[in-house]
């Protein structure tokens, strides 16, 4: 089996960390629309414009969120699953 060490998983983080970083302190500074990650998923889940999509995607979307939360909180404090 593969063992990846804890360095690359601190990589990884700190990798996407500073990409998330890097592009929303650009797409704020530059005062365009539409470059942020909240803004675009907002265009994407159909919310701004509004679109008919946004009646499947709104649900699917918070329920992948709030499915994560629930998995994700007790697999970390309790060491399950």
């Amino acid at each position: 089996m593969l063992n990846i060490p804890s360095w690359a998983w601190i990589t990884w983080a700190a990798s996407s960390l500073i990409g998330f970083c890097v592009l929303e302190f650009i797409a704020l500074t530059n005062k365009r629309e539409s470059d942020t990650l909240s803004e675009n998923l907002r265009r994407w889940l159909g919310i701004s414009p509004p679109q008919p999509v946004k009646r499947y995607t709104i649900p699917v979307f918070v329920g992948g969120l709030v499915s994560f939360v629930i998995w994700f909180v007790p697999h970390i404090v309790l060491s399950i699953w």
